[in-house]
């Protein structure tokens, strides 16, 4: 029997599976396969096999309820969902009025998870973060004690909006948070509850009276996501359909203890020797002066991505293969994760900002440069060689 909710009124059903495409709501609606609710535990005795296929239909089942309240932005929900099942953070940069901060409320409705938003000011501190000691006095006895007060931080996903509107101090307070999974506080150790995600925004416009991540924060970040404006088509949607309607309620597909087992399945996702070497090859090309990176990139780049990216390419080439229901992954998934993992830890000569080329532009273009193909690991075994007579000459 499959839980079925209808498309076109929200009204639950059981049906069976050989129903499906026939039956129909009582509103009139057809039930089809894209209004199977996915189930929101993964049980406990399911394989891995089980629990690709429990995650794919959770995948999808997400992208159908976020539609009901986001339009468009279907790039970004993807990125967004495999930083998650990567365990990995995101920042979003986009103009006002994309709906960032709805569209990260409306995840963790759809995930069942705790959601707090901190935003962030220039007279912000750490501790309104992270959480303070007062003194707090017994009424029985009348003895006096510290006693820890939560701060927002200690939820599943941590909204911080507009980042880079508050001093450098601030924003390292997210830092052990984000790495560690745990905050210090006088001395004394507290653990996040996990999952734990941070989705921070900003804005990219208006940057006076701001202060800029420092890149070993940047760094933390495994995507830098580019939020856009909605199409013509998609816009005149936003209009009809938020100007009309009350918002629906978002049922929860996931909960917490489901996505950190998925996690986990991540992890055992196989990748081919061909895929490893092709992630390697694309981070080193972009450091100048390498032997692997093209000219344009000692034109165009100060210092290039550091060994967290090659881990980061692999980590959230498994999830978004999982995610769409393959075993392993491949070197089409290297390459549509590369941009949001790579934008941001690139950092452009005078030369290239003279010329108007961007982080993004030198990443599309290695992408076109470095090839996917099963050569890399005959050129990888051909420089090994080298290396090697290098050496051995050396000695």
């Amino acid at each position: 029997m499959l839980k079925i909710m209808c498309g076109e009124c929200g009204r639950r059903h059981d049906l069976e599976p050989e129903a499906l495409g026939k039956a129909k709501c009582v509103c009139g609606g057809l039930l089809t396969e894209r209004d199977v609710e996915a189930p929101t535990s993964l049980p406990e005795n399911a394989d891995d096999l089980e629990a690709v296929k429990h995650l794919k239909a959770a995948y999808d089942a997400i992208r159908d309820s976020l539609s009901q309240v986001i339009i468009g932005q279907d790039q970004v929900i993807e990125e967004m969902l495999v930083a998650i099942f990567a365990r990995g953070h995101c920042l979003l940069e986009g103009v006002p009025g994309l709906a960032k901060t709805l569209m990260i409320s409306t995840l963790a409705k759809a995930m069942d998870l705790s959601f707090k938003r901190i935003q962030f000011t220039p007279d912000l501190m750490p501790s309104d973060i992270t959480g303070t000691e007062v003194i707090q006095e017994d009424r029985d006895t009348g003895k006096r004690e510290f006693r820890f007060i939560r701060g927002p931080i200690f939820a599943n996903i941590i909204l911080a909006d507009e980042i880079n509107r508050t001093p450098p101090k601030t924003q390292s307070a997210l830092l052990e948070g984000m790495q560690e999974r745990s905050v210090t506080v006088a001395g004394a150790m507290h653990q996040l509850d996990l999952p734990f995600f941070v989705l921070a925004t900003q804005n990219p416009l208006e940057q006076e009276g701001t202060y800029p991540l420092p890149e070993a924060q940047l760094d933390r970040f495994l995507f830098k996501i580019s939020v856009d404006y909605p199409t013509s088509e998609e816009e005149l949607e936003i209009m009809q359909r938020v100007t009309s309607a009350p918002m629906p309620q978002i049922e929860p597909v996931l909960d917490g203890p489901s996505i950190v087992r998925l996690q986990d399945i991540v992890l055992r996702v196989p990748v081919a020797e061909h895929v490893f070497l092709y992630a390697r090859n694309l981070v080193r090309a972009t450091r100048p002066r390498s032997e692997e990176a093209p000219g344009y990139i000692n034109n165009w780049i100060r210092w290039g991505a550091g060994p967290r990216a090659s881990l980061n390419l692999i980590l959230a080439g498994k999830a978004r293969a999982i995610l769409n229901g393959q075993l392993h992954a491949t070197c089409d998934d290297i390459a549509a994760v590369a941009p949001p993992i790579l934008r941001h830890r690139l950092a452009c000569t005078f030369t290239a900002q003279a010329e108007g080329v961007t982080s993004d532009r030198v990443v599309e273009r290695l992408l076109d440069d470095v090839p996917q193909t099963k050569q890399t690991r005959t050129s990888s075994r051909t420089s090994a060689r080298k290396s090697a007579r290098k050496s051995a000459r050396r000695t």
